[in-house]
């Protein structure tokens, strides 16, 4: 019979794929994943929308002409008048009144606001009551940052309390550490390729935290139920028993994260690529950068980190050392495994090698010849009926 193929042995948890025993490679790139997200945190820093940088917003009408053209006039109006100010992002942006551009520039006193305006309402050929401006404080975005971090607390000290309650500790432990390492991880990316950081990406991170908890709990609870009573099993360490639920939960968790990501990419690419709506790209993006990474994360971090802690358990401990001695043991030849002696014996006399499963098959199917295993009546002896004479009807004597 062929070998099945990758998806289908995916489907059934039967890949076979080593990820706990690979955990020091997975551990290392994280670890020099976090170091490059630090330096950029460190060097290049973010791209801060206008609410945390601070600044002014004009809103033109579409009907100037393209975004492009808009921009251009912008920042010669700027170059004029705005003492060095320049257009930090531009969008073009829908409504129940029509559709404007809206560009979003440095910080301008209110006398240059006005000045700028009066000139992009020249550059345009418009009046300048078309032209709509807003300034922004960089303190409302302060305000923001400091109710998500409170947030934020208060969401990681509940979740370590339900984890410890529904598993153990040092599942809380590697639970916290890999969702810790999907925000780092999801921040570096923003920081590396300058995605800018609105109020909608701070609630993106937020959303982010509960799916990328979701995905953990459903391995960590295959995980457990795999390694119950794991120290009476001298046959498997803890590893690999957690190894085991990982490839078992593997397809659903990819099943998962695809069927989330789907209409997230539908909000990212149609909502913001084909229709310009900023607001969807600012919450579609994160969303769909942090689960993904919600993703990698909860496969190839959280649970090899469990198996770590768990190995510092002195039970987890001796119990793997008992499975390695044993294997030992029976490489060397000095154990002769359960059943082991049997199939050679039979493997001696037929000359072929015997397929164990076969093995126990035939061991359980009644023998050629043999009778039924019928339960005899009451007055039965040695099979013969009760009243005696063997098969000669009545018990008659001879004459």
């Amino acid at each position: 019979m062929a070998k099945s193929g990758l998806a289908s042995r995916l489907y059934r948890g039967e890949a076979g794929l080593n990820i706990v025993g690979r955990r020091k490679l997975w551990f290392t790139v994280a670890g020099v994943l976090v170091l490059i997200a630090v330096l950029s945190f460190a060097v290049r820093g973010f791209s801060l929308g206008i609410e945390f940088a601070g600044g002014n917003s004009f809103q033109v009408p579409a009907s100037v002409g393209t975004l492009e053209q808009a921009e251009s006039k912008v920042d010669e109006a700027l170059a004029a008048e705005g003492g060095g100010a320049e257009v930090v992002t531009a969008q073009k942006v829908g409504s129940t009144s029509g559709e404007y551009y809206e560009l979003r520039t440095s910080q301008l006193s209110a006398d240059q606001a006005n000045a700028v305006k009066a000139k992009m309402a020249d550059e345009f050929g418009i009046n300048a009551d078309q032209i709509s401006g807003s300034q922004v404080s960089e303190a409302w975005g302060s305000q923001v940052t400091s109710r998500a971090l409170l947030g934020l607390v208060i969401f990681v000290l509940v979740v370590a309390a339900y984890l410890v309650l529904r598993f153990e500790w040092r599942m809380a432990v590697a639970a916290i550490i890999s969702l810790f390492m999907n925000l780092i991880l999801t921040a570096g990316i923003y920081s590396l390729v300058g995605f800018e950081v609105t109020p909608s990406t701070i609630i993106g991170f937020l959303t982010i935290l509960g799916f990328a908890l979701y995905d953990v709990v459903v391995v960590f609870d295959k995980v457990q139920e795999n390694t119950r009573g794991i120290t009476a099993n001298n046959n498997q360490t803890y590893g690999e028993a957690a190894n085991l639920a990982l490839n078992q939960s593997l397809m659903r968790s990819l099943n998962t994260s695809v069927v989330a990501l789907l209409p997230v990419g539908g909000l990212l690419f149609i909502g913001a690529g084909l229709l310009g709506a900023g607001t969807l790209k600012d919450l579609g993006l994160v969303l769909f950068v942090g689960m993904a990474m919600a993703f990698l994360t909860s496969i190839l971090l959280s649970t090899p980190l469990l198996v770590l802690l768990k190995n510092q358990d002195p039970r987890i401990d001796a119990h793997t050392k008992r499975v390695l001695a044993r294997r030992g043991a029976i490489a060397r030849g000095e154990i002769t495994p359960r059943g082991a002696a049997r199939q050679a014996a039979a493997e001696e006399a037929t000359d072929e090698p015997i397929d164990p499963e076969a093995a126990a098959l035939a061991g359980s199917a009644p023998k050629v010849g043999a009778r039924p295993a019928a339960k005899r009546s009451a007055g039965a002896r040695g099979g013969r009926p009760a009243g005696g004479g063997g098969n000669r009807p009545g018990g008659a004597k001879r004459r």
